[in-house]
């Protein structure tokens, strides 16, 4: 019984040894202070257990004061809670917002310096563009073969072995003698034959009107009356434009002396009229102005009736 007595005395003063040993004294931001260990802890502040074994109240973390704040820190469950009660001097405030060091970013490696020809040609585009220059090349010999009167075979193959330098070699050279005639007239021929405007076949309008000029040219020479001109429909379109152009001397009042004896004789769907001058035209109809005894009047045709028109001699 003895021993059972001593072993629970001994359990009792070891844990108020370490209740003891694990007891701290906090400073308190008003100048107080409070001795005990903390037996829980949450975002409003901790609870201790005193030295009389008691419990204090829930202290506020903003009470405390700056260094027992930092001790607080240090513990890594409490830090998080301690840290915006904690103040920062300007400089380690400084310290936190500097930025960091400057680092240069990573740059492409420049390549190694090459000649010219060679770095051109070590790419694909720069050979794709020499591929492009030395075909022209080869094309220059052979537009300066041409023109020198010289074998193209003979200055392209130039041109392939010694690029640029051979056709302008070639170039400064003379033209063959008595070739550069005949080189003329071929680059004269050429030209004539692109340039060249053949003339256009007349249309049969402008075959009959040549042929009807002609039979009344040979008329007016020999003394007789002209042969009248017959424009009939399908060869020609009545319009106002074909009258304003074919009949100009019709619409005014005084007549040319060469036209002063000429009529229209117009064959319609109606019958036929003949007119010394046309008195008004539209776009779908003219007005013939028609001798009928002493009396004159107008008649009105429209183009859509029309069949023929004749330009004649009133004795005709």
């Amino acid at each position: 019984m003895r021993k059972t007595l001593s072993f629970f005395m001994g359990l009792f003063f070891g844990g108020l040894m370490a209740l003891s040993v694990h007891a701290e004294t906090y400073q308190l931001g008003d100048g107080t202070s409070l001795t005990g260990s903390i037996i829980s802890f949450n975002e409003n502040g901790p609870v201790l257990r005193l030295e009389d074994g008691k419990y204090s109240d829930r202290v506020a973390w903003s009470k405390f004061s700056q260094d027992n704040l930092k001790k607080f820190q240090a513990d890594p469950k409490i830090a998080a809670l301690v840290e915006p009660f904690i103040e920062v001097s300007q400089e380690e405030a400084a310290k936190k917002t500097e930025p960091p060091p400057r680092k240069d970013p990573p740059r492409l490696e420049r390549p190694a310096k090459q000649a010219l020809l060679v770095a051109m040609l070590s790419s694909s585009l720069g050979l794709m563009v020499g591929l492009l220059l030395y075909a022209a090349n080869i094309y220059a010999g052979y537009e300066v073969a041409i023109y020198r009167a010289q074998q193209p075979a003979l200055v392209c193959g130039v041109a392939a072995i010694a690029p640029v330098i051979g056709p302008i070699i070639f170039l400064c050279i003379s033209t063959k003698p008595g070739e550069p005639e005949q080189v003329a007239q071929e680059v004269v021929a050429a030209q004539a034959q692109r340039f060249a405007v053949t003339e256009s076949e007349p249309t049969p309008e402008e075959q009959h009107a040549r042929g009807l000029h002609l039979a009344q040219a040979a008329h007016a020479e020999s003394g007789g009356i002209p042969a009248p001109q017959v424009f009939p429909r399908g060869q020609f379109m009545f319009n106002r434009r074909f009258f304003e152009t074919k009949f100009p001397g019709f619409f005014s009042v005084v007549r040319r002396a060469e036209d002063r004896d000429m009529v229209l004789l117009f064959k319609t769907a109606r019958g036929q009229y003949v007119g010394r001058r046309i008195a008004r035209i539209t776009a779908a109809e003219l007005h013939l102005q028609v001798q009928q005894g002493a009396a004159s009047q107008e008649v009105m045709i429209p183009f859509a009736e029309i069949q023929e028109v004749q330009f004649k001699h009133k004795d005709a």
